[in-house]
């Protein structure tokens, strides 16, 4: 078979609307090693070459974020074991304990994403990161007055900065739009079951409380931290790097994932030289990046749920132990929740009606434990809550790495900022769970983040729409325009176009 006249479209998506030649596009950037393959062994060197990216990276990124997770979270189980009492702390200076993290952890993602963007071996710096959290986490046990808590927690979300935003950064370097949604998707189910089974495990270690002269919270502390540590430096022997200089690829295989990558939006890591701080500009003065910024705000400030899970379960009058069981349900039905909102997304390649089918849904959760004191439906809207407030999140993270693909710094700055910024609500938040057991302010400000979230999705849903007019009018000036919105002249070859909206 001739492979300069038959490409799969599948291996080399370009998704044009238009009536030009989309093959011979996509065979002018196929590399020379691949030339020589039928476009079905081409088939089956993509199939190994994606399994073998599922069976070493993926795993390694779930179970770091599983740790990510649990030792940002701790701090909520901790409070159920005599946290608070041993440090003489007020309700409202916990609240302080939580969002003090996210003042370290908000800010340094962007230097961070823009960092691994140009390193050579980003997985080495993930894992490096890793170790020296689990390392702070394993010293919080340590503290003895509520000023110490702080200080550790604020340098926890230094440390911590580095893995979320370059962990959907470094899994978009290696997976295309029909590939990153379920990955992503896997990555907040491993953040589910971290919960689910973080609380469970805290159960167990709690049982520890008073052995050798330390409390069950301290034992938390130091359990977790140090199993981070440890795995964190597992992992690090293991962790690929790009896939141009990936050691665990073949120069074949080396091609083909950058040929992947390229075929898509034109450019991937280490084939584009374009300077960080320019990238980063143009992140910045992207109308796009801001609208998805202030969604992200809304839908972290949603999210902030996850902080308190345990006290809004524990507002149910169950006893410390019945409570962090109950936490487990809820996170196993987000995690399940989630692959199937992501594998409909990458098959339907559709993300707004997800979004605001999600924002629906948790207006009507938020309702009912304002207006109920029925344990069942309380506890109902809470095994809801987890995945309808945060699913939307997952879709966010897939449309920035495809709508906002080029230049790969800016790529990385826009992932970055997004987090960054909009993880800010998870400061604020933090002060509205009191006044159990209905916590009108938390469910009431949520619920109006919920209305707003909607409005903003829908202008940025225009916003792009409007943008492929442009682009599908074939008028120069017009597609210009678009050229100045961010999309390079690379990709209108390409053919193309915002997608999922």
């Amino acid at each position: 078979m001739d492979t300069k006249k038959s490409i799969d479209l599948e291996l080399a998506p370009t998704y044009s609307k238009r009536d030009g030649d989309v093959t011979t596009v996509a065979v002018s950037q196929l590399p020379e090693s691949l030339r020589e393959f039928s476009e079905e062994e081409i088939k089956v060197l993509n199939k190994k070459l994606v399994r073998k990216i599922d069976t070493i990276i993926l795993p390694i990124i779930s179970i770091l974020y599983i740790l990510n997770y649990i030792d940002r979270q701790n701090l909520a189980a901790a409070k159920l074991q005599g946290l608070m009492e041993d440090l003489n702390m007020t309700t409202q200076q916990f609240a302080t304990a939580i969002s003090i993290l996210f003042v370290g952890y908000l800010p340094f993602q962007i230097p961070s994403n823009l960092l691994i963007a140009r390193i050579p071996r980003p997985g080495m710096y993930i894992c490096c990161a890793v170790i020296i959290w689990g390392a702070i986490s394993a010293l919080t046990a340590s503290v003895k007055t509520y000023g110490q808590l702080l200080a550790v927690r604020a340098i926890l979300g230094i440390a911590e900065a580095v893995f979320f935003p370059g962990a959907i950064y470094y899994l978009s370097a290696w997976y295309t739009k029909t590939e990153l949604g379920k990955r992503i998707a896997a990555l907040y189910i491993a953040q589910q079951f971290g919960n689910a089974f973080g609380g469970l495990f805290a159960a167990a270690v709690f049982q520890l409380d008073g052995r050798h002269g330390i409390r069950g919270w301290q034992w938390l502390f130091i359990v977790e931290g140090s199993a981070t540590v440890g795995i964190g430096s597992i992992c690090a022997f293991f962790m690929p790097e790009f896939p141009h200089n990936s050691r665990i690829l073949s120069q074949t295989q080396r091609d083909l994932a950058v040929w992947r990558i390229e075929s898509e939006s034109g450019a991937a890591e280490g084939h584009e030289k374009e300077p960080v701080l320019k990238g980063f500009i143009k992140a910045l003065s992207d109308p796009k990046l801001q609208l998805l910024i202030l969604c992200n705000l809304l839908s972290q400030a949603q999210g902030s749920i996850a902080n308190y899970f345990p006290t809004l379960v524990k507002a149910l009058d169950f006893n410390n132990t019945i409570t962090l069981v109950l936490t487990a349900p809820p996170y196993i039905l987000a995690g399940i929740v989630y692959y199937y909102l992501m594998w409909y997304s990458d098959t339907r390649n559709t993300a707004y009606p997800i979004i605001i089918a999600c924002i629906a849904i948790s207006m009507g959760m938020y309702i009912i434990p304002m207006a109920t004191l029925n344990v069942g439906a309380r506890y109902f809207s809470m095994m809801i809550l987890p995945f309808a407030s945060v699913g939307p999140q997952l879709v966010l993270y897939k449309t920035i790495n495809l709508h906002l693909a080029r230049p790969v710094s800016k790529r990385a700055a826009a992932s970055a900022l997004v987090n960054a910024l909009g993880g800010t609500s998870n400061i604020w938040a933090s002060y509205l769970y009191y006044a159990p057991p209905q916590f009108y302010a938390a469910f009431g400000t949520l619920m109006g983040c919920a209305f707003l979230f909607a409005v903003v999705i829908t202008v940025y849903r225009w916003l792009v729409l409007r943008e492929n007019k442009r682009l599908d009018s074939g008028n120069p000036a017009e597609i210009a325009k678009v050229v100045n919105g961010g999309v390079t002249e690379e990709m209108i070859q390409l053919g193309w176009r915002y997608e999922m909206y």
